[in-house]
Parts: C-alpha cells; structure tokens; sequence
C-alpha cells in the first residue's frame, strides 16, 4: 500500500511527486531514451540546486532533516502550489511517536471527536439548508435531516470516501463524480498531514486501495488539495438535477471536526427543487439513517 507504512513518507511524496513533472514543463530536452516517467532525480537536484547524492539520501529517506529552504527549492522544481509545499515542510519537519495501525477500529467517537450540542441543535433547525459534521478522514458524526434527503450515504456512521468509490448509487448520484472523488482523495491526504500512520487513515487507505483501482491510483499521485467550498451536482432521484454550493468550516474546540453545509444560489431552480425536497423531507417521507452496505463500483 503506497505511502502508508511511515517509513519513508517524504521520500514516497518526493518521488511520486517527481513522476509527474515532464522535463518540458522545466524546461529540460527529451535527454534520451527514458525509462520512467518524469524528472530524473539529479535533474531535480541540479534544478534545486542540490548535490545527487544529498537528493537520493532524501528520497530514500536516508537523510530526513533537510532545511527549509532545501525544501522550498525542491517544491519549485516539483511544480508543488502553496498547499503541497506547506505539506512537504509538514512531512519533513513532523516529530512525535507514531501510533500503530494495530489499534484500529470502526468508526469511533472519543471525547476529541463528539460534536457540540449547540452544533447539533444548530444544523438541525436548518430547514433549507442541508448540512453535516464530518471528522478529518471523512466519517459522518452528525447529519441534519435535509442532507439525509439528499443521499442515503449522508448518515451518521457513513465515510464518504468509501460511500463515493464503492456505492454504485452513490456515482449515479454525483454528475461530478471524476472530480468530486478526485479532490476527496487530495483533500484527505492534507488533512491527514504527516500522521501517516494514524489508524483510522490506514485502515480506510488500506480497504479503499484493495477495493478500488481508481482510489488506489490518485492516492499513489500523492496530490495535496485542502477541502474548501466548492459546487456539488447531483442528479437527485426524486427531484431532479440539483446544483449547490458548499462551505467547509472548522467546528471550535474539537480536533479536525468541519461543519459542510449546501446551499442553492436563490431564486434558481436548484432553490426551488430543494424546497420540494425540504418539504417531502418535513411531510414524513423518511430518509434512510441507516449504513448501506457498499460494493465496488465497476470502474473504467
């Protein structure tokens, strides 16, 4: 399972990172016949700056303190934005014992992760807008009835990674389903940071690249993309194709809980669908609560 023994985090970011740059986007000719895709590492030394041999040291995670500005001059040369290199520093600089992946277990609520009653209260007089808590690996801990209404899959007790690369229905749902799992897998490895061996992460990273060729591939890609606010569309069963917007905010006095919550731009049609939906939801057409039992979705 790519990047998730601890071992050698930086240097399986660096090399994966490296992979991707064609010489043509630095500026260096095809140079010969070349046996793996992208930068050679003394081109990304000699880019940087670095020695060859200070560069393999690092990638083989032989030498793990490099300086600030080693790393900054490599995230040039790797074509990394501002998230990626924050991310970099981050796996380079990260100290403290690591916890074992031996601990485990399903979703878990401990005292860090219990959503605030007056956040609870708070979503759940939201009548027009639906909205969830969601823990850093992408757990459901606290979902409001017109989420529920949206998917089967926004329900406490879900992961929405494993609902998106596993429900089939859950891909018919979502008209951008290429990008929203795309940017989840890229979000979850920022939040997930440099505590790579963090048990919920590798028990989720190890049952998603078994399960799923398209998870397995983006998660070896290494890209780093913070979740921020951005537009979800859907294909809704009941009332049709709906466009919403959604904000991501961190929930005060818990450890990586977010608050999501959708909206629909006013006056649109999506405004509209969602009332019909908001009203079905209030008449008593009840919104499945419980977990589905996902199988792979047949990928391309």
């Amino acid at each position: 399972m790519d990047g998730m023994d601890g071992t050698n985090a930086l240097g399986e970011f660096l090399r994966a990172r490296r992979e991707l740059v064609r010489p043509e986007d630095v500026d260096i000719g095809p140079g010969g016949l070349r046996r793996v895709p992208g930068l050679r590492r003394e081109e990304v030394a000699m880019l940087a700056g670095i020695s060859p041999d200070y560069y393999l040291r690092l990638e083989q995670g032989r030498d793990r303190n490099p300086s600030v500005q080693v790393l900054e001059a490599l995230a040039r040369v790797l074509l990394l934005d501002p998230d990626a290199t924050a991310y970099l520093i981050g796996l380079a600089h990260a100290r403290g014992p690591r916890r074992s992946a031996g601990s485990a277990s399903r979703v878990r609520t401990p005292q860090s992760e219990r959503v605030p009653e007056s956040v609870r209260r708070l979503i759940d007089g939201w009548t027009t807008n639906p909205a969830y808590v969601q823990n850093r690996f992408f757990d459901l801990l606290a979902v409001n009835p017109l989420a529920a209404a949206l998917s089967p899959n926004y329900a406490v007790g879900v992961n929405l990674l494993q609902a998106a690369f596993l429900d089939p229905a859950e891909r018919r749902l979502r008209r951008d389903w290429d990008r929203m799992t795309q940017e989840g897998v890229a979000s979850l490895r920022s939040q997930a940071g440099p505590d790579v061996n963090h048990p919920r992460l590798v028990e989720l990273v190890g049952e998603l690249s078994v399960r799923s060729d398209r998870f397995r591939r983006l998660w070896a890609r290494h890209d780093v993309q913070p979740q921020r606010g951005h537009i979800t569309r859907l294909n809704h069963p009941q009332v049709g194709d709906l466009t919403l917007q959604s904000d991501k905010f961190a929930v005060a006095g818990t450890e990586g809980l977010a608050l999501v919550v959708f909206q629909a731009e006013p006056s649109s049609q999506s405004a509209e669908l969602l009332g019909i939906l908001g009203s079905l939801t209030a008449t008593g057409q009840p919104a499945r609560q419980e977990k589905p039992h996902h199988q792979p979705v047949e990928e391309q």
